[in-house]
This record gives C-alpha cells, structure tokens and sequence, in this order.
C-alpha cells in the first residue's frame, strides 16, 4: 500500500512507524479530541453564519476545513502505523471513513515526499502479531488485553 498526503503533514508514515506504540495512540487520542472541538466549533460558526454573514467566520469556517483535513490525514497515518507494527485496527483503533472534505483550492499544497509500502501480515496467519514489548503480556482470543 502506498501512501501520499493531500496536506502538509509534520512527519512522515515511515517516521511515525518509528515511534513507540503508546506514542502513537496517545497522539490518535490527543488528535480525536481536538477534531471533536473542531467540528464542534465549526457547527457554532456554521449556525452563525447562516444568521448573519460575516467575513471573519467565513474565514475562520475556511481554515478549520483545511486543519479538520490536515487532522483526519493524521490520524489516519498514524493508524497505517500502528497496523505497520501489527498493531490489530479492527477495535479500537479500527480505520474509518474519513469526514474530511477535500482540500480546498487555496489550501497549501503538500511537501512530496516519497510513498511508503506497507508491508501486510500473511492472509493464513491465525494469531496477530504482537507488539515489541507486549509478549508477555495475557492477550484474548481477539487480540484484546486485559487491563
């Protein structure tokens, strides 16, 4: 699987299938949030709108499209990483349709940087991979830990 951004992004897929695990899901977490505020904020603005037009909210409507697109790509890097290191995305941190609406015209265009394959765990392997660190750890039959 190759991977290009459609936004500038602050790191690459190779270089999020470096960090360390709890790296990554702190970031998804930290991402999720922010992305809930976002779009709780443009609904606001969006409302707003619709009342009274008004070139700032305009504006401010704008760039919250471009940073909610730039955040959804994120996360979803960021998930290609985790399933790059057999971390299993079919719980928790399952891939979703992103919401994101293309780029706008005006958005600036991404760095080119060059695409990642991704390597994917043999379709007849009957257990999920476990990740560095985690081989001692008691998982159940869906790949899940007990806490």
């Amino acid at each position: 699987m190759e991977y290009t951004p459609r936004y500038p992004q602050p790191f690459t897929l190779a270089e999020a299938v470096g960090l360390d695990v709890s790296t990554i899901t702190e970031e998804i977490a930290r991402l999720q949030n922010s992305l809930a505020r976002l779009r709780a904020t443009q609904a606001q603005l969006k409302e707003a709108l619709a009342e009274a037009p008004d070139p700032d909210f305009s504006k401010a409507v704008e760039e919250n499209e471009v940073t909610i697109g730039s955040q959804d790509e994120r996360v979803s890097i960021l998930r290609l990483a985790l399933a790059e290191k057999g971390v299993p995305l079919d719980g928790h941190f399952a891939l979703e349709p992103s919401t994101a609406a293309p780029p706008p015209a005006n958005a600036p265009a991404a760095t080119p940087r060059a695409t990642q394959s991704l390597s994917r765990q043999p379709a007849g392997s009957a257990a999920p991979r476990v990740p560095p660190g985690l081989e001692d750890v008691e998982m159940d039959e869906d790949g899940g830990v007990h806490l």
